[in-house]
């Protein structure tokens, strides 16, 4: 006769040892989750963090690292490059995150309006949407720019124009294969109206690719948003921004180097975990 097996109570998720298996793609999740949530609370917390005002001369000009209080070395005039440095990191990720929450809103209507209408509807968007997608974005950001005048506003209106289209093309590229798939047409048969099968049976289709590559975005944003600084046009000084300290302080890279690169290695640091936490995003919604 069989012995019956003890029964085992299992533990609670929360009393579980935990485990981090790198060779498992839900660690690099979890990882990448977490370095996009601390990042954002740095953000958030530049001002408590920073040890000077950043716009205010403390101490000693071109100091270097670990000298005259100041961890990461003092600029020409005698500002800290740290808090430089974290309110310029607090601006690059917050402007990124801005320009992409709009595009994400502009493209994914005209796309969702064009993939659910079809007709000449669609001709006509995508045609709008083509003639964005084929001018230079660089080039026509720094003309958007230009003409309005360099300032912080302007550079997210300028990032933002050439940057909603592509949203708009994946959005329509979704809702058009989905517009094929039974449950709609089943939708259509039962009487549903067009606004309620574009929200409820074909939008929440066509989010997943949206939200994958809105959140692979923010790394080419911050680095898109730095390289318009860098060419100064950005805020006027003395703010702090990454790419404009970088560029205004060219002249010291061989004597006083921490001041020009600096700046430029957060800007590194903001592009990697972006896309670190990119790939978590992309992960986490498609495992396959």
């Amino acid at each position: 006769m069989a012995v019956a097996e003890p029964f085992v109570v299992p533990r609670p998720a929360w009393r579980r040892p935990l485990s981090l298996d790198l060779r498992a793609p839900r660690t690099w999740s979890i990882i990448g989750a977490s370095l996009f949530a601390v990042m954002t609370l740095i953000a958030l917390a530049a001002p408590l963090l920073s040890p000077h005002d950043p716009l205010v001369p403390v101490g000693i000009p071109l100091a270097a690292p670990g000298h005259g209080g100041f961890l990461l070395g003092s600029d020409s005039i005698g500002r800290d490059v740290l808090s430089r440095c974290l309110y310029g990191m607090r601006a690059s990720w917050f402007a990124a995150l801005v320009v992409i929450a709009g595009g994400f809103l502009i493209g994914g209507l005209v796309g969702l309006v064009a993939g659910s209408s079809g007709g000449w509807i669609d001709n006509l968007l995508m045609r709008i949407t083509d003639g964005f997608l084929a001018l230079p974005a660089p080039v026509l950001a720094i003309a958007v720019v230009a003409s309005l005048g360099p300032s912080f506003t302007h550079t997210l209106i300028a990032v933002s124009v050439v940057w909603w289209p592509f949203y708009a093309r994946i959005v329509r590229g979704e809702i058009s294969k989905l517009a094929a798939r039974p449950h709609v047409e089943a939708a259509r048969l039962a009487g549903a109206g067009r606004v309620r099968i574009a929200l409820r049976h074909l939008l929440p289709g066509a989010l997943p690719a949206a939200v994958v590559t809105a959140s692979l975005d923010v790394g080419n944003l911050v680095l898109a948003l730095a390289g318009l600084s860098f060419l100064g046009l950005g805020q006027s000084a003395p703010a702090p921004e990454l790419g404009a300290d970088s560029a205004r302080n060219l002249s010291l890279l061989l004597q006083q180097w921490w001041v020009p690169v600096v700046p430029g290695i957060a800007v590194a640091v903001l592009a990697v975990i972006a896309n670190v936490a990119g790939d978590s995003v992309r992960n986490l919604i498609d495992p396959e």
